[in-house]
């Protein structure tokens, strides 16, 4: 717990935060009131929806009870940083954000959005739920004064939109680029000078040129952006985010303040957004793909030595982080879980749509 004794008594300083103290847990009459901050602009497609949507759930199977108050990004604290220290000490309730902006306080973070060549949807949803992903999840956090579930998943991402075409590994040297988690890390080994910039600043910085080339998240939401607008080159399909999940996290003592039905209601509500916001990009990106294509978009796949070059980055990044503890014991958890699930999504799930497409086209 000492990581989390120094985070709760030490004061948030610079411009990360907007207001220095929140008022006392907010209870009247039977009534609480969560201030959760995000790590979104107020109206990003799939990830705002997400935490909105998580917070409108809680709010309608509490009956008024237990309200979440909505932060967007800027709103009350600004930058990534800002949005764990908020909720670690107590100046927030808790927070809607993708985990591995936060491997900067652990690096084991990363598992709970994405890791290289990690899992997909179906993958960690088998591993979270049932092969022991939540209670890492929950043991990470503790060290923080956290209380984490997952509370969304955009599924896979894209490679990312790029001013030029990528025809070797040698073209990431020196290019700057924004991509967060250790997807970031891997490309920082093939040369490229790596960002992690928030949603909401991203497109000034390639239209300025302050970056060469990003990733945000799929068609969808990239649309929605406007990075078409910039360039033209869309790679389609990515190693850093095969199936990215969302969190909700509340500071441990706010959490255990609150009734057993309320504390409930926030896991069942952070499960159903899961559910529900890899549902919205599945049903989204598609058409958004057809969209962008049709307006002049060319999409795109990195050729196999630029992804062999992926594979032997990200390795290097996994084993640099081997010494942690929990780091390696939530790594050998992952893996054996996608070893297992993949074995039988390949006979089952892989053989069949692999004849559907053979028999029906």
């Amino acid at each position: 717990m000492e990581r989390r004794k120094f985070l709760t008594g030490t004061a948030l300083v610079g411009a990360g935060v907007a207001a220095t103290t929140l008022a006392a847990p907010a209870i009247a009459g039977g009534h609480e009131k969560l201030t959760m901050v995000t790590s979104w602009g107020r109206g990003a497609a799939g990830v705002f929806d997400a935490a909105q949507h998580f917070a409108d759930s809680v709010n309608a199977m509490s009956d008024g009870t237990l309200e979440i108050d909505i932060k967007a990004q800027g709103e009350l604290v600004s930058g990534l940083p800002a949005v764990f220290d908020a909720v670690t000490s107590g100046q927030a309730d808790m927070y809607h954000a993708a985990d591995y902006y936060y491997i900067g306080q652990h690096p084991a973070f990363a598992f709970f959005t994405a890791v290289p060549f990690g899992m997909v949807p179906s993958e960690m949803m088998n591993w979270y739920y049932h092969m022991g992903g939540h209670e890492l999840h929950r043991e990470l956090g503790e060290e923080f004064g956290l209380v984490s579930f997952l509370g969304g998943n955009t599924g896979p991402q894209a490679g990312g939109w790029f001013k030029k075409e990528i025809k070797s590994s040698a073209d990431f040297n020196g290019l700057k680029f924004r991509m967060p988690g250790l997807g970031g890390k891997a490309l920082g080994k093939l040369g490229a000078s790596v960002q992690t910039i928030p949603g909401s600043e991203i497109y000034q910085a390639l239209a300025s040129g302050a970056i060469d080339a990003l990733e945000w998240i799929g068609p969808w939401a990239d649309e929605k952006m406007g990075f078409q607008e910039i360039t033209k080159i869309y790679y389609t399909s990515g190693f850093h985010e095969p199936g990215a999940a969302l969190s909700v996290a509340t500071n441990q003592d706010r959490f255990n303040s609150l009734s057993p039905a309320h504390q409930k209601m926030i896991e069942i509500a952070s499960a159903e957004t899961h559910q529900w916001s890899l549902a919205q990009f599945k049903a989204n990106n598609s058409q958004a793909l057809t969209r962008l294509i049709a307006g002049g978009v060319t999409a795109l796949e990195f050729p196999d030595e630029v992804w062999d070059a992926f594979g032997k980055a990200s390795k290097e990044v996994m084993d640099e982080n081997m010494d942690d503890e929990l780091f390696k014991k939530t790594s050998e958890s992952m893996q054996s879980a996608m070893r297992q699930s993949a074995n039988w999504d390949s006979l089952s799930a892989g053989a069949y749509t692999a004849q559907r497409t053979r028999v029906l086209g």
